[in-house]
């Protein structure tokens, strides 16, 4: 049962200091029937406090609305009002809120060469300019944080309130080394806040991104020698390429080479054989780019163990095969990629109420009714994000199309179809340049750039990696595009089923009609 009591007042007159530093966050959406639909909660509302505090991010806010009772301020069109929502102990609100973080993002304060932030071109959403170092949002989203700026505060509030796992950048365990990296003198000494989470028993993922040059070789090998001597509990280490723009003004900046591609490789290999024989588990990993670059076979799926860090492209080239070709039941095993992930609560708001992932992980289409799986809603009943719905011919030739660095993946899986009439489309990224490939970095321009020179009449896969918000990172949307495009999400089985027929994903249809 829901009651309300309220009182009519200007927000003004609340005396709360802290929003002087903080952004009451904002009521975006209300369950229907649920307990704060029936007190009467409505989107547009600012939530002020909960049970008389002022919850800092969306971690807080769980924790307040996980009561039986909840006593909400809220801010409705200028004047305050009280509600009192009652419900059952742990049951959700109902509500949803317009973003992670109430204060102000932990900004980070290296100034690492490799931070692809400041590769960036000119003129995009001021979001993606972000630098952020902050350990909220490596729970909550998978972000890495270098540490340099965690506190004894946050050691404590990590501890007390559960937030595992976490993800550390950890680049180089030499303090010089590691110092020149973040080009931070505190890089040298906040690897201690690692040591103290590992020993609290907090779950944390690693990260080495390797710059040739820099950190690579004879580093790469004293960095897992430092993992292996003070941090070996940590759950596991991907070792990662830097990405390298056309934007780079930093002059020691570059891609790999082939011959070092390999030495990665052989390198996170032969480690990954002495960890095996005194933990009994891996532990390092090579991500997948690394294994197109040097030109070898991905490892099996078992040699990824429990790894869970896909979304830093480690096993994902794998998955994807697995998910692709799995029977027709759709039956694949992926626990390997993703052990537990239906039990817990962090990592993407799988059973998290409060804010969506707006801004870090937005939903990949405007469709997305639930922020996390790309949401091909509405294409079932002949609209797609606001656009007629065009059911193309099952039979018509198909296009994929992909970055540079997935084509590599797709060119063998598509081979083994039973239809002669698929095709790969590489779009070369010509916006960011450098060494950029991978998918999810595609831009509207450069895929505009391949469909004109395709014919019309054919259907075009988009994997919706590329989206966020239904929009390109250069602002462009699906529907500026010269040829109506289905946009599917990016997993095997997915393709799969778009190979067999058109309705398994959204179909945009350009402003001007069809191509």
């Amino acid at each position: 049962m829901a009651g309300v009591t309220s009182a009519t007042l200007p927000v003004a007159s609340l005396p709360l200091d802290s929003l002087a530093v903080m952004s009451a966050p904002v009521v975006v959406a209300v369950t229907a029937d649920s307990p704060a639909d029936r007190a009467g909660v409505q989107p547009g509302d600012r939530l002020l406090t909960i049970n008389d505090r002022v919850p800092r991010d969306v971690i807080e806010y769980q924790l307040l609305v996980d009561e039986p009772s909840v006593a909400l301020t809220l801010d409705t069109g200028g004047l305050q009002r009280d509600v009192v929502v009652d419900k059952p102990d742990g049951s959700p609100l109902g509500v949803e809120v317009d973003s992670a973080l109430f204060d102000r993002v932990r900004t980070c304060d290296n100034h690492c060469e490799f931070c692809f932030i400041y590769q960036l071109p000119p003129g995009l959403r001021r979001s993606l300019y972000v630098k952020d170092d902050d350990y909220r949002l490596s729970f909550l989203y998978g972000n890495f944080t270098t540490l340099t700026r965690f506190t004894e505060a946050d050691l404590e509030r990590v501890l007390s309130e559960g937030l595992s796992p976490l993800y550390v950048s950890i680049h180089a365990t030499d303090p010089g080394k590691r110092t020149e990296m973040l080009r931070n003198r505190r890089g040298a000494t906040s690897l201690r806040w690692l040591r103290a989470l590992l020993d609290h028993g907090v779950e944390v993922h690693g990260q080495v991104v390797v710059c040739p040059g820099l950190n690579d070789g004879a580093w790469l090998e004293d960095t897992l020698a430092g993992v292996a001597d003070r941090f070996p509990e940590l759950a596991s280490v991907c070792v990662v390429p830097l990405g390298v723009s056309r934007f780079n003004d930093e002059p020691r900046m570059r891609a790999h080479t082939t011959a070092e591609a390999v030495e990665v490789v052989e390198i996170v290999e032969a480690w990954q054989e002495r960890f095996l024989s005194t933990l009994g588990r891996r532990l390092v990993h090579a991500a997948d780019e690394y294994h197109l670059l040097a030109g070898r076979p991905f490892p099996p799926a078992e040699a990824y163990e429990d790894v869970e860090m896909t979304e830093d492209g480690v096993g994902m080239a794998r998955a994807f095969e697995l998910e692709f070709r799995a029977d027709d039941a759709g039956v694949v095993d992926r626990s390997w990629a993703e052990p537990g992930s239906e039990e817990r609560a962090s990592g993407f708001f799988r059973s998290m109420e409060g804010a969506p992932a707006l801004g870090y992980r937005a939903p990949r289409t405007c469709g997305a009714d639930d922020g996390t799986d790309g949401g091909n809603a509405g294409a079932a009943d002949g609209v797609a994000l606001g656009f007629p719905v065009v059911r193309p011919r099952s039979d018509a030739p198909v296009g994929v199309l992909t970055g540079a660095l997935g084509a590599a993946v797709l060119e063998p899986l598509l081979a083994g179809v039973e239809r002669d009439d698929v095709r790969v489309l590489a779009v070369e990224n010509r916006f960011f340049g450098g060494n950029v490939g991978v998918t999810g970095l595609m831009v509207g321009e450069d895929v505009a750039r391949v469909l004109a020179d395709e014919p019309a009449g054919h259907r075009y896969l988009l994997p919706d990696v590329c989206l966020s918000n239904g929009r390109f990172l250069d602002g462009t949307t699906p529907d500026d595009l010269p040829h109506p495009v289905e946009v599917v999400p990016a997993d095997g089985r997915a393709l799969r089923s778009a190979l067999r027929s058109p309705a398994a994903g959204e179909i945009r249809v350009p402003v001007g009609g069809m191509a």
